[in-house]
């Protein structure tokens, strides 16, 4: 008989615990910046630092930069508080977010902190289908997103998705095989997951149960067994809900990520001041920034420390000189990146306290 409730072996609790570690935050640190201070030194160019133009204007764009990132941590609380049918506060959403932001961030961006955010959400008492239709969903619905968009950018703006002048795909180079690459794979776990919940989560479960008899998988077993037995639980879950529900849950999921990219933006605009403001520039550069963060999902480094960086210089090279490319790089991921690990220094101590407080009551003899 299959449970009914998603339980966390002490193994597994203690794993994702581990991740709160403030030591895990010096590698993706020293990582970034060990990068950008290597590109500095090869690529800053005094001369084009002292061409940009620090004006009022310059500022505006930087504080809707910053607009922008609040705008996607409410994008992202705004899902959460939909996916959890309003079981938590707005103002719990936005602690979760943090904690989830961080937990990715000293995560490697190909595995991401989706486990860890299923620990994250378990402790919060909402019931187990919930949790779990949480999570998972989310991997829907951000795998989603990119595999409706980055077709339609190809067909839009064809090869200049990866850089100026290229023909869609006339030569495969490193970019290339990457991008298409980041793509399978995102369409291989999206279309497992999506298979699942919506058309045949038995077929699915079976499939998890027979893999997790195979000698070659046998260390994966328990993994493999309550990856069926949650997708059974969250199909159950999600088939019960509206149109409304799923709408409004991609929607968010659209302007967290737009959110994302407008930041980049609005600091190319403001900064480099290399953009023509108008919506075929401003969509043509928010398509070269969305295939620059679906090639990032192949990166083995936590939250693309490094990577991202080596990325922007490398795909928005028409837009940003190379001679300033490091300072608005550096920029963009203390904006984006390091303050969300900055920001997990200061929740997670008073979040941890409560989560191994609790652990100790439920330890406690009843008397």
């Amino acid at each position: 008989m299959a449970r009914t409730r998603r339980h966390l072996t002490d193994k597994e609790q203690q794993k994702a615990l581990n991740t709160f570690r403030l030591s895990r935050i010096v590698l993706p640190i020293m990582l970034g910046l060990g990068v950008v201070a290597f590109l500095f030194f090869r690529q800053f160019d005094a001369s084009q630092f002292a061409q940009i133009k620090w004006t009022q204007t310059t500022l505006v764009w930087i504080l809707l930069a910053l607009g922008c990132l609040l705008m996607r941590i409410l994008s992202y609380a705004y899902r959460l508080y939909i996916l959890a049918d309003r079981a938590f506060t707005f103002s719990k959403c936005i602690q979760l977010i943090f904690l989830w932001e961080f937990s990715s961030a000293v995560s490697p961006t190909n595995v991401g902190g989706s486990a860890v955010a299923l620990f994250i959400i378990s402790q919060e008492k909402i019931g187990a289908a919930r949790t779990t239709t949480i999570v998972i969903y989310t991997i829907v619905l951000d795998a989603l997103f990119f595999l409706i968009f980055i077709p339609v950018w190809v067909w839009i703006f064809g090869g200049n998705i990866l850089g100026p002048g290229r023909l869609p795909f006339d030569r495969f180079g490193g970019w290339e095989i990457t991008l298409l690459l980041a793509y399978a794979l995102i369409f291989a776990y999206g279309f497992f997951f999506a298979f699942g919940l919506f058309y045949r989560p038995e077929t699915l479960k079976r499939l998890s149960l027979w893999l997790s008899k195979r000698k070659i998988l046998q260390r994966y077993r328990r993994q493999l067994v309550r990856l069926g037995e949650d997708i059974t639980l969250t199909s159950r879950a999600l088939f019960r809900k509206n149109f409304r529900y799923h709408l409004t849950a991609f929607l968010t999921t659209v302007s967290a990520w737009s959110f994302r990219f407008f930041l980049i933006i609005c600091l190319i605009i403001g900064i480099a001041q290399t953009v023509t403001i108008n919506l075929t520039s401003i969509f043509e550069l928010y398509a070269r920034i969305q295939t620059m963060f679906i090639v990032m999902a192949v990166s083995p480094t936590p939250g693309g420390a490094g990577f991202a960086e080596i990325l922007f210089g490398s795909l928005l090279a028409d837009y940003v000189p190379a001679g300033i490319s490091p300072v608005i790089s550096l920029i963009w991921r203390l904006m984006a990146y390091y303050s969300f690990l900055i920001a997990g220094v200061v929740i997670i101590p008073q979040w941890l306290s409560k989560v191994i407080k609790n652990k100790k009551a439920r330890r406690q003899p009843s008397d």
